[in-house]
């Protein structure tokens, strides 16, 4: 294949009013407009190269720019000399001083980072006419290692530690692939039916619907107030049972102080979940550990990912023992190569791999990192969590079956959106953009407040 050289990008603000409905309401996030600051990379050839990051709404606009200056820094490079040794590609992007210093790999600069480098990814994938899952799966150790920009983390894992530990896991792969291409890799977890905006009844429908398609994972929202969550989780609980093999878990999305965590989870222990999510600030680890200690005895573990913004905060978390599980985000990090970081720390001190996939795009973007990490790091079977909506603006959308995520086939990294979706949500947007309309009215009238 000739020399693909990148000569430009586009970046898009779309945001989908999903504020209207309550959709991904939690009680931290009341009401949030599911929104993608989405970045395009032009070559010289037919190929683009998609990638997006995730946020609620306002601060969108922030981000798209943040892509910008990230974005400058690939701008004439080819390909081949970015792909060639991606550890290197990526400590280059990251090591721009101006832009550490408003954000040295976390918060804004860093999600901009993350849908560069996925758009890389993505880009490489269809050179390669490969779903990204199987460009990783197909790699040998030595290259899997070489993606990965090792600084900070070495006391946790080195290089030589994750050659071996991906030489450990070479045992069985054959058989994991086979599973991947047989779409029995990755089996899914349903958020749908327990967002707090929803109401009682609406949540029975989506529950028994779910379950009728073959979910047995279910996470609902707390943190309202103890009276609410019982009696919800007591709904939940009449109708999915308890020893049937399905599983219930629960999500506070930070919205507790440590005490108060410990406190309110005790109330809920008798529903027996598998784990509290977000139980206290994402940047605690200690008040992670304690929470943790606390409620082991009543069999509730901790899960925390979705707002951790680098690997060196994962490290810190799986050194202290703090979680049971982690959440890795395919956005907050910066793209696929931190990732892989945390994938082999997570192995190295045992701990199972459960993305967060609450969001636009999410799900298309993780069901290629569970499916890594079974098939080429972890070998062992988890869930992944699953939201049935707007899935209809991705050209590729994820897609479940039987309760197990569809492996991705086709070329990429699946978030490539639809031209027409960008065009009618974007924001503010030309003349047509849903944002220019009536409907619109009521958020962009909250917006003023």
């Amino acid at each position: 294949m000739a020399e693909i050289t990148i000569t430009g990008w586009t970046t898009r603000d779309v945001r989908f009013p999903t504020s209207l409905d309550k959709t991904g309401s939690d009680a931290m996030n009341a009401a949030g407009d599911y929104s993608a600051a989405y970045c395009i990379l032009e070559t010289d050839s037919s190929y683009t190269g998609h990638g997006m990051t995730f946020t609620i709404g306002r601060g969108n606009d922030i981000v798209c720019a943040a892509i910008n200056h990230v974005a400058e820094r690939v701008k004439g490079r080819t390909l081949s000399s970015l792909v060639a040794h991606w550890g290197n590609t990526w400590r280059h992007l990251v090591n721009d001083s101006q832009l550490r210093w408003i954000g040295p790999e976390k918060g804004v600069i860093h999600l901009a980072l993350g849908a560069v480098v996925n758009a890389i990814w993505d880009l490489w994938a269809k050179t390669l006419n490969k779903p990204v899952w199987r460009v990783v799966a197909e790699m040998t150790p030595q290259q899997f290692v070489d993606c990965i920009d090792f600084r900070y983390i070495t006391d946790a894992v080195t290089p030589e530690e994750a050659l071996a530990l991906l030489q450990e896991s070479e045992a069985g792969k054959a058989d994991r692939l086979r599973d991947a291409e047989q779409s029995r890799a990755v089996p899914a977890y349903t958020t749908s039916a327990g967002w707090l905006g929803y109401g009682e009844d609406k949540m029975r429908a989506l529950l028994r619907e779910t379950l009728d398609k073959g979910y047995r994972h279910f996470k609902l929202k707390v943190g309202g107030s103890v009276e609410t969550d019982r009696r919800r989780l007591t709904i939940a609980r009449d109708i999915i049972g308890y020893d049937n093999g399905n599983v219930l878990m629960v999500d506070a999305n930070q919205v507790w102080s440590v005490p108060e965590a410990v406190a309110y989870m005790k109330q809920l222990a008798e529903f027996k979940p598998w784990f509290i999510e977000e139980p206290t600030s994402p940047d605690d680890i200690l008040g992670h550990k304690a929470v943790r200690d606390a409620l082991r005895p009543y069999g509730i573990g901790v899960a925390t990912g979705e707002m951790c913004q680098n690997r060196v905060v994962f490290k810190q978390l799986l050194m202290a023992g703090a979680i049971d599980v982690c959440q890795i985000d395919a956005c907050r990090m910066g793209g696929v190569n931190e990732v892989l970081a945390v994938l082999l720390m997570a192995k190295k001190y045992g701990v199972p791999i459960v993305p967060h996939s609450g969001g636009v795009g999410l799900p298309e973007y993780t069901q290629h990192l569970s499916t890594i990490d079974y098939v080429v790091v972890s070998g062992k079977l988890s869930v992944l969590e699953y939201v049935d909506h707007l899935h209809e603006h991705f050209r590729h959308p994820s897609v479940i079956k039987d309760g197990f995520y569809q492996t991705p086939t086709e070329p990429g990294y699946s978030v490539e959106m639809r031209p027409e979706s960008m065009d009618r949500f974007e924001y503010p947007g030309a003349e047509g953009s849903w944002w220019r309309s009536e409907e619109a009215r009521p958020i962009l009238e909250g917006e003023k407040i």
